[in-house]
């Protein structure tokens, strides 16, 4: 093999495997870890790589990759977790550029292609969310489904009942017998602070964007769950329909969707050249600050859907249609100031203080700085002007400086060696790239811990947020945990906001947290790496806090999702004589620290027992069946294998019910499962 194509052999062979990683962080994860405009300049470059290579010229046979063509290869979002659902007509990706040129490219192409001197184009918003089709049957919404690998999507329709504008029944209309719409799931940047701001207060992660925590919220398993997170929807594509000929042209199918009354793009612009759509697409950068939902771009597709037809599509994307991606928007500012944040577990987090500037239609006075690391990296030193990126993250990054406008008198920033807040000299441990105050009794730790011990997913304490925590702090009436159960509603009602009712509930809601599950301890109390999964396990092996407390190294190791960093972790914790004292005096404060004896013979019951949900259920939703599953011992995977013991099978169950025939796995249906269970 020549030199240059064994490179390209290698080249192709990391750009597969870096795709697929990031495939699987944004599609299924929902969770990307770089942008859209990084992940195209990986997937063209493959694809370039892909064109120019000849297998059968350059390659022996043993040398060929696989799939020679993978650029052209569908994301997928499918989760074991769903049933599956076969679209009427593909749902494809969209081509993109961006770069005017190429735009022009796509136009000339097409024209060859269709013999034709001038094309009309529909010009319309490239909606940054996720991709949705309706299927209709007599003007009924029957199923609603995500794209997938754009054949079969996941349904979710279930969790998109509670979207307000989301259409259900057009039967009074003219329509097709079965028709797909093809739209977006989006999330408004106002709820998106609001879900961000209550995850704040709870200590938990915040999410990045809009795009991920709808993508997020459309794949969860309790449609209670979904309900709380206020989701929208706008329409726009045309997918299968019978019979078809219904719609003669793209721009046809836009005037029925406003005539039926359904949520539609406030952009739609048809022209007759790709030189007009070029000017609409100049319009729509411009104007999409206005628009509550989030957009990355514009669409433009053939007006003629018979031209549409005779133009076709690759295994990908459709030939007649390409996305125009807008460049990611940055502004120039200066940096005021950084400042250090302390969180729960000491790490300390620069955010720079900025001059105000307007980014993607908000206000940025903040921004990411990462660590000390990206600073020094980046050489950022404050009183430069800067350059912020948004890039449709709601949380703006410093990405640069402008070092020709830097003043000749400043110098570095120097992370300091103590903490801002307690003066503790700062610690790093191996392998780690934040610094950590090492003082737990650090105010910025303790605040930050009493927030994440009352949140939701921990011990679930209402009224409780950071407010009231910060008051609670600095007035020194609560310097650890147990403190919060020896307060009084005199104390409270001396803090700032609170009156007799309110001083009476936010005293009630903490007593009764003392009667919360042992997982929920085992999360509130913080330890390194143990979330609500893990701490479920552990409630499981070891039934008391005593117990936990004697484990080994080894003894940890054996439970599913415990590794040896996460076991060292656990035992680290235990060895820190303050935390015994606390969990001494939690115990002597009447806190719940074992799994109710009374339920040990039913916990029992199902130990050891694995399961598998699917379908639709109508005693439980998922999460409470999972719920009850996990008080009786057993446990709730996502999928099928040779090792699940039972597969609870509702209505709608798709290709896992396939799965547990092949494994010759037990299937039960919902009936069998409450007898299982011994449940009324």
């Amino acid at each position: 093999m020549q030199k240059n194509a064994k490179d390209s052999f290698i080249r192709i062979q990391e750009l597969r495997k870096s795709i697929s990683v990031h495939d699987e962080k944004y599609y299924k994860l929902a969770r990307p870890t770089i942008s859209d405009f990084s992940y195209d300049k990986l997937k063209k470059e493959l694809e370039m790589l892909e064109k120019n290579l000849d297998p059968l010229g350059l390659f022996s046979e043993s040398e060929q990759p696989e799939n020679n063509q993978f650029s052209q290869m569908v994301g997928d979002d499918r989760l074991e977790s769903f049933s599956s659902h076969r679209h009427l007509e593909a749902m494809l990706s969209l081509d993109n550029t961006y770069d005017q040129k190429e735009f022009f490219d796509f136009d000339q192409r097409l024209r060859k292609l269709l013999e034709c001197e001038t094309l009309p184009y529909v010009v319309e918003p490239k909606i940054d969310g996720v991709a949705v089709s309706l299927t209709f049957e007599n003007g009924i919404l029957k199923t609603a489904a995500t794209r997938g690998n754009g054949i079969e999507g996941d349904i979710v329709t279930q969790n998109l009942l509670h979207i307000h504008n989301l259409p259900t029944d057009l039967s009074s209309y003219s329509l097709p017998e079965i028709l797909e719409i093809r739209g977006e799931i989006y999330m408004e940047h106002e709820e998106f602070k609001r879900i961000n701001e209550d995850r704040r207060k709870g200590g938990l992660p915040l999410f990045a964007n809009p795009r991920n925590l709808a993508a997020g919220t459309v794949k969860l398993l309790d449609p209670k769950e979904a309900k709380k997170r206020k989701l929208e929807i706008v329409l726009y594509g045309l997918g299968g329909l019978s019979p078809t000929g219904f719609f003669s042209r793209q721009s046809h199918f836009h005037k029925s969707l406003q005539d039926w009354g359904v949520p539609v793009v406030e952009f739609i612009d048809t022209v007759s050249s790709a030189e007009e759509a070029w000017h609409s697409i100049i319009l729509l950068e411009k104007a999409r600050h206005q628009y509550v939902y989030p957009t990355d771009g514009a669409v433009i597709k053939l007006d003629s859907i018979e031209l549409q037809r005779q133009a076709g599509s690759t295994a990908k994307a459709p030939r007649w249609a390409i996305a125009y991606k807008f460049e990611s928007e940055r502004q120039d500012t200066l940096l005021h100031d950084i400042i250090l944040q302390v969180g729960r577990t000491g790490t300390i987090t620069p955010v720079a203080c900025l001059s105000p500037v307007q980014l993607a239609g908000t206000t940025v006075s903040r921004a990411s700085l990462h660590n000390a690391d990206e600073i020094r990296r980046k050489d950022i030193r404050i009183g430069d002007r800067v350059v912020v990126e948004k890039a449709g993250e709601i949380i703006p990054q410093v990405i640069g400086v402008k070092k020709d406008h830097r003043n000749p008198e400043s110098i570095p920033f120097e992370f300091p060696e103590c903490c801002p807040i307690c003066q503790s000299k700062l610690v790093r441990l191996s392998g780690e790239a934040a610094w950590r105050c090492p003082n737990i009794k650090c105010s910025d730790q303790i605040k930050a811990r009493l927030e994440y011990f009352a949140s939701r997913n921990c011990m679930d304490i209402d009224n409780l947020g950071e407010a009231v925590v910060q008051q609670l702090v600095d007035t020194g009436m609560v310097g650890r945990i147990s403190d919060l159960y020896n307060l009084t509603t005199e104390q409270v009602l001396s803090l700032e906001g609170f009156a007799e009712k309110s001083a009476r509930n936010l005293i009630a809601s903490i007593a009764h947290s003392k009667s919360r599950e042992l997982w929920r301890l085992l999360c509130g109390l913080g330890i390194k790496h143990v979330g609500t999964a893990v701490a479920k396990e552990l409630s499981r092996k070891f039934r008391d806090l005593d117990t936990l407390l004697e484990s080994s190294h080894q003894e940890l190791i054996e439970i599913d999702g415990v590794g040896d960093t996460m076991a060292e972790s656990i035992l680290e914790f235990f060895r820190q004589q303050e935390n015994i004292i606390e969990i001494e005096q939690l115990i002597r404060i009447g806190l719940n620290t074992k799994i109710d004896s009374s339920s040990s013979r039913k916990s029992l019951k199902l130990n050891g027992k694995t399961f598998v949900l699917t379908g639709s259920l109508v005693s439980y939703t998922r999460q409470q069946a999972a719920e009850i599953i996990e008080s009786q011992g057993g446990k709730v995977l996502s999928g099928v294998s040779s090792k699940t013991n039972y597969l609870v099978a509702g209505p709608g169950a798709g290709s896992k019910l396939e799965k547990a025939k092949k494994f010759g796995v037990e299937t039960l249906s919902e009936e069998e499962f409450i007898i299982l269970l011994g449940t009324d």
